[in-house]
C-alpha cells in the first residue's frame, strides 16, 4: 500500500471520550504497581510521596494543557519542543515520550496476566500477556473512534471496580494497621517511592496524541483534561489509603493485585465478591494497555511523518484510518520487553521517559510561551507558576529515580545518546519541518 496523503487521521473525539482516554490510560496504575513503592517506603512514606507526585501532575496538567490546546499534533510532546528548540529538542522529547509508553504496556500487560491466574491457577501469566498484545493492537487497528469507544466502556467498568474496593474495604480500615511498621523507611524512602508514586498518574498526557482526532480542540481538550485528573486525584487517594488499611500490608508489596489480595484480607479469597472484583480489576488493566497502545503509536507515527523514524511507519490504513505500521513497531517491542521483564524494572523505566518529557515540555512552554497565547485556547493558571513547580517536580523526580535505580537511568540515557548521535550523523538536525506538520494554527 502507497503512502497516501489524503489518509489523515479523522476527527471523532469529544470530551467524555478525552475524560474516559485520560482516566482509562492511568486507571491501572491504581489496581497495580505502586504497591512497590510500600517495599521502599512504607505505607505513610509512599503516601507522602504520593502527595509530592499529585502536586507535579495537577501543575503539569494544568501547563500541559495549554500545550495541547495550542499545538494539537500526534506528536504532542515531540511537537512541543520541536517547536520550541528545533530539531535536537524534538528528539529528546520523542525518545523519552516513545520510552515511557513502550515500556508501560509490557509491565501492565505481566499484571494482566498475573490477575488471569489469581482468578485460574492453571493459565501461565506469559500466555495472558502476550494474548494481549495480540488483541489489543487488532482492536486499534479498526480505528479510533472504535477504539475511543471500547476504551470508554472499559474505563467505567473500571471505575465502577474501584467504587466497589472502596466500598467493601472501608468498613475494615484500621488507621493502626496502616500506620503499624513505618518505623525503618525514613526520609529516603520517600524518594525511592517516586518512580511508584508517579505510576499512579503515569500516561494521562497521553491525551495529548489523540489532538488530531477531536472536534474543537481548543474547547474539548482542556474540559477532557481537567475532568480526567480530578477523577484520579479522587480515586488514587482513596485507593492508597484503604489498600493499606485492611490487613498486612507487607503481604501486598511484591505482588501484582494487591486489590484483590486486600479485600481477601479483608473479607476472604474464596468469598465470591473477591472473585468478583478481581474479574473486574482485569477491565482498569485493559482500559489502560489499550490506551497506551493509541499513545505510543500516534507517537510513532508522528515522528515518522516529521522523518525522525522511516517513513512506512506513518502510513495510514485507507479503510480504518489508523497507522497500522506504527501500531505493530510498538507491539513488537513490547513483546520483547515482556520476554526480559519484570514489572518493577520496567515501570522505572517508563517513570523515567515520563519525567525528562514532562521536564522538557514544561522548558517549551516557558519559551514559547507569548507566541501561543494567542492560540491556546486555555490558559495556565498561575502562570509562570504552575510549569515552574512541575518543572522543579520532575527534576526532583528525576534525580531520585536516577539515584536509586543507577544503572536502569544508565540504560536510558545512554539509549538517548545513541539516539542523538545517529540522528545527528543522519543529518536529520537540519530538517525543519514545515508548520503544516506541527498543525500550528493561527
Amino acid at each position: 500500500m502507497s503512502h497516501h496523503p489524503s489518509a489523515s487521521l479523522r476527527k471523532v473525539l469529544r470530551p467524555i471520550h478525552l475524560w474516559a482516554l485520560a482516566v482509562g490510560l492511568v486507571i491501572s496504575g491504581e489496581y497495580f504497581g505502586w504497591n512497590y513503592g510500600w517495599g521502599v517506603a512504607g505505607t505513610v512514606g509512599l503516601l507522602i510521596s504520593t502527595l509530592i507526585v499529585t502536586v507535579l501532575y495537577v501543575t503539569f496538567i494544568f501547563s500541559f494543557t495549554e500545550l495541547t490546546s495550542a499545538i494539537p499534533n500526534a506528536g504532542g510532546p515531540f511537537a512541543y519542543a520541536y517547536k520550541a528548540f528545533g530539531p535536537i529538542g524534538g528528539m529528546i522529547a520523542g525518545y523519552a515520550t516513545l520510552i515511557e509508553f513502550i515500556f508501560a504496556p509490557p509491565a501492565i500487560a505481566f499484571a494482566l496476566g498475573s490477575y488471569v491466574h489469581f482468578l485460574n491457577a492453571d493459565i501461565p501469566v506469559m500466555y495472558t500477556a502476550v494474548g494481549c498484545y495480540f488483541i489489543f493492537t487488532l482492536i486499534n487497528l479498526l480505528g479510533i473512534k472504535e477504539s475511543a469507544l471500547f476504551n470508554m466502556v472499559v474505563t467505567i467498568l473500571a471505575l465502577i471496580g474501584l467504587a466497589i474496593f472502596i466500598i467493601l474495604t472501608l468498613p475494615h480500615f484500621d488507621s493502626r494497621k496502616f500506620l503499624a511498621n513505618n518505623g525503618s523507611f525514613g526520609f529516603n524512602g520517600i524518594f525511592a517511592a517516586l518512580p511508584f508514586a508517579i505510576w499512579f498518574y503515569l500516561g494521562i498526557e497521553g491525551v495529548a496524541m489523540v489532538a488530531e482526532e477531536v472536534i474543537d480542540p481548543q474547547k474539548n481538550i482542556p474540559k477532557g483534561y481537567l475532568l480526567g485528573m480530578s477523577t484520579l486525584v479522587l480515586i488514587t487517594l482513596a485507593v492508597i489509603i484503604l489498600a493499606g488499611g485492611v490487613g498486612n500490608w507487607q503481604e501486598l508489596v511484591k505482588i501484582d493485585y494487591p486489590l484483590p489480595a486486600a479485600i481477601s484480607q479483608a473479607i476472604g479469597k474464596e468469598n465470591v465478591l473477591t472473585k468478583a472484583f478481581a474479574f473486574i480489576g482485569l477491565f482498569g488493566l485493559i482500559a489502560s494497555f489499550h490506551g497506551l497502545i493509541i499513545g505510543y503509536s500516534r507517537q510513532i507515527f508522528a515522528l515518522s511523518r516529521s522523518s525522525f523514524l522511516p517513513s512506512i511507519l506513518s502510513e495510514v490504513n485507507l479503510k480504518y484510518r489508523t497507522p497500522h505500521w506504527a501500531l505493530l513497531a510498538g507491539g513488537i517491542v513490547g513483546l520483547i520487553c515482556l520476554a526480559t521483564g519484570t514489572t518493577d524494572k520496567v515501570i522505572i523505566i517508563s517513570a523515567l521517559g515520563a519525567v525528562v518529557m514532562y521536564a522538557i515540555s514544561m522548558l517549551s512552554l516557558l519559551k514559547m510561551h507569548k507566541e501561543i497565547r494567542s492560540i491556546a485556547g486555555f490558559r495556565t493558571p498561575f502562570f509562570p507558576w504552575f510549569p515552574i513547580i512541575a518543572l522543579v517536580l520532575s527534576l526532583v523526580c528525576l534525580a531520585a529515580i536516577a539515584y536509586y535505580n543507577a544503572f536502569l537511568t544508565l540504560v536510558f540515557f545512554a539509549g538517548l545518546a545513541l539516539g542523538l548521535a545517529l540522528f545527528v550523523l543522519a543529518g536529520r538536525n537540519k530538517i525543519r519541518l514545515d508548520d503544516n506538520l506541527l498543525q500550528i494554527e493561527d
